[in-house]
């Protein structure tokens, strides 16, 4: 089939081939699983959210339009079904950022990297809902900033502006942890 575009692929697999399909699954299935992941915090429950994702692709694949951008296409319905499962949620069965925290034994054991990215990890669950949305439609998917506003359901310079705040957030926090790390050595 060679280096087919995501859209052609949809649109053959919409008409039945299933090398298409197996084709798009392996080229997006890495990114989505992670920015699934990343908005739940829990594997377990990611893994059934991606899993429904990809299983509302697959019933939906006839409504698609070769002319959509595919991976604006495919975050979308998983962001709509990611927030589905939010409203479905009872408040109290939802992951608090507190239990995500890792149980890897002290600091002394760890290398500057995990610390590092364990403070990325806070500080990205600190972000405001909408700023952390677009955030991981940026890191995770690559999308660019009129396809994150696509899937989201926003203006362009809505998203442009939640993604500009949410990364100067995280500029800010890693400071702060940095120079919190620094006084205390």
């Amino acid at each position: 089939m060679g280096e087919r575009s995501d859209e052609y692929l949809m649109t053959a697999f919409a008409g039945g081939s299933m090398e298409a399909f197996e084709r798009l699954y392996a080229r997006h299935r890495g990114a989505l699983y992670r920015y699934v992941l990343r908005k739940v915090g829990d594997p377990s429950t990611a893994n059934d959210l991606y899993q429904g994702a990809w299983e509302k692709v697959i019933r939906a694949r006839g409504k698609y339009r070769r002319d959509a951008p595919f991976r604006a296409w495919l975050y979308r319905i998983t962001y709509n079904h990611v927030m589905d499962f939010y409203r479905r949620a009872r408040p109290e069965a939802q992951v608090q950022p507190d239990e995500l925290e890792s149980t890897v034994p002290g600091p002394d054991q760890q290398t500057e990297k995990e610390a590092r990215a364990m403070s990325l990890k806070n500080a990205i669950l600190k972000l405001p809902p909408e700023q952390k949305d677009v955030l991981l439609l940026k890191l995770e998917s690559g999308l660019s900033i009129e396809e994150i506003a696509a899937v989201s359901g926003i203006k362009r310079e809505t998203a442009k502006s939640r993604l500009r705040y949410a990364v100067g957030k995280l500029k800010k926090s890693l400071k702060e942890a940095e120079t919190s790390t620094d006084n205390e050595r």
